[in-house]
């Protein structure tokens, strides 16, 4: 069997790689190969050393020839540009998001046109494919079922690549899935372009002793999920059986991973009870209008029924999410924090 993982160096892609890596099998069968495919291939990256990898690098429009060399029984792709790189630069979120993606599909089409094994697709769509138009506001809790309006031009590109995933699947090109990812939090490492990112920032910096911004009314209500959840929600939809019933993939609908739904104010409040006064304090609140409007545009409160089909459910507590994160990344908190602040997994 032959994985590929489009942006396999990126935060979620290694994760990915390594949960795969580690049991060494997808739904059982032994995975022989496991492709990373990306821009960027860190200076260090031990996963490179594995016998199972192997490495494509570039810009993926260019490489997808090269990913496709071989049979691929398995395309997981989350390579994307994000948010707000998206709304400053259209032709990059077109090109990167949507002309990049319909290039995979019709590579995975013309491998099974051609008497190969037909693709299984996973692809990363977003929260953001929602979005709260004034002529028709979102209900109070969305799930599938609710019409997706997407405010913004990530948003849209995730909503039409998610249709194109659909019909491709409908005439059997390939065998395709989508998850709808959360905002992801806590994320470690540098920040990103995402209009999302400070709802890591604003516990990650500080925990490192790095003053942060918040640019959203505290008010302001999100839907959230760990890394570790986001990883186990990817597998399982790329795992799940064809067909209806619980535990099963229904045709082209998307899947919305679970969702944890907590305020700014709760996420701040948490990181004070957690860290203490002088790591909360490290946070500024200033309102950035153009971040509100992407992010104030998302839905906060999820209908989790279709996850938990699959054996999904979501962080029970944005204290479990911080205490996760101090737990595996104890280089990138302050001491004595880390001696003094973990807890157990939850």
């Amino acid at each position: 069997m032959r994985i590929v993982i489009t942006g396999g160096f990126g935060f979620l892609g290694r994760r990915v790689a390594a949960a795969l890596l580690e049991r060494r099998t997808f739904r059982g069968a032994p995975v022989d190969r496991l492709v990373l495919a990306d821009r960027f291939v860190p200076a260090e990256a031990p996963e490179a050393a594995d016998p199972l990898v192997d490495i494509v690098q570039g810009d993926l429009g260019d490489r997808i020839g090269e990913v496709f060399a071989e049979p691929v029984d398995v395309l997981i792709h989350l390579a994307s540009a994000v948010s707000a790189e998206c709304e400053a630069d259209f032709d990059l979120g077109m090109g990167a998001n949507l002309d990049t993606t319909r290039a995979l599909l019709d590579a995975a089409r013309a491998q099974s046109a051609a008497g190969g094994p037909t693709v299984r697709v996973v692809f990363s769509s977003s929260v953001a494919v929602y979005g709260s138009d004034p002529t028709l506001p979102l209900p109070p809790v969305v799930s599938e079922a609710t019409l997706p309006t997407p405010r913004s031009s990530y948003g849209t590109q995730k909503l039409v690549c998610e249709q194109l995933v659909a019909e491709y699947t409908r005439r059997g090109f390939l065998d395709g899935r989508v998850a709808r990812l959360m905002t992801v939090s806590v994320r470690p490492g540098k920040p990103n372009a995402a209009a999302s990112g400070f709802l890591s920032g604003i516990v990650r910096e500080p925990l490192a002793g790095l003053p942060a911004t918040c640019p959203v009314d505290p008010a302001l209500r999100v839907a959230l999920a760990s890394p570790r959840r986001t990883v186990k929600g990817i597998l399982r939809i790329a795992e799940a059986e064809r067909g209806s019933g619980p535990g099963r993939i229904d045709g082209g609908v998307p899947v919305d991973l679970p969702a944890l739904t907590v305020s700014v104010a709760d996420m701040l409040a948490t990181l004070r009870r957690v860290a203490g006064d002088s790591v909360a304090d490290l946070v500024t609140i200033s309102p950035d209008p153009a971040v509100e409007a992407i992010v104030g545009s998302w839905p906060a409160e999820f209908d989790n029924a279709r996850a938990a089909a699959l054996g999904l459910e979501p962080d029970p507590s944005f204290e479990s999410v911080v205490r996760d994160y101090i737990e595996a990344h104890p280089e990138a908190v302050v001491e004595p924090l880390a001696a003094s602040s973990t807890g157990p997994r939850r």
